[in-house]
């Protein structure tokens, strides 16, 4: 934690980035609004678990976006954290879902998208996603 940069000294780091997490095969998964509401619930309790910082997160169809402080972890440690902490309470709140469009297989893509620069950019792209704000579809959405 960096709440003491003296005693941590080299193991101090602040990284903002967007990390994009992919449902595996596409599955369109995020449009039912209880789904997305309990993703967006087990993935702030894995931040907050793991003591992640974290600014925004936003969903569309078949991904979640969240700008968060990757510290001095890596890209696939952070990406291993919170796919691993949510993909096993999707799947037991829905178990439908592993029956139905997962299979043998896991809830995320084994892929993860990781992009850092101008986080006030990013900041307004998630809130351009279809599900920017959570509770809150555009109306795009609808159509």
């Amino acid at each position: 934690m960096k709440t003491n940069p003296t005693r941590y000294s080299s193991a101090v780091g602040e990284v903002w980035v967007m990390m994009t997490l992919k449902v595996r095969y596409c599955h369109d998964v995020f449009d039912k609004q209880a789904i997305r509401e309990y993703t967006d619930a087990v993935l702030s309790e894995a931040l907050n678990y793991y003591q992640i910082q974290w600014r925004k997160k936003s969903f569309d169809s078949n991904h979640a976006h969240t700008i968060l402080d990757l510290g001095i972890r890596s890209k696939p440690e952070v990406a291993k954290l919170l796919k691993g902490f949510t993909a096993p309470r999707i799947f037991k709140e829905f178990s439908w879902l592993k029956s139905r469009l997962f299979r043998s297989y896991g809830f995320w893509n084994p892929a993860t998208d990781c992009r850092t620069g101008n986080m006030d950019f990013y900041e307004k792209y998630l809130d351009r996603q279809k599900y920017g704000s959570i509770g809150q579809a555009k109306l795009s959405a609808f159509i």
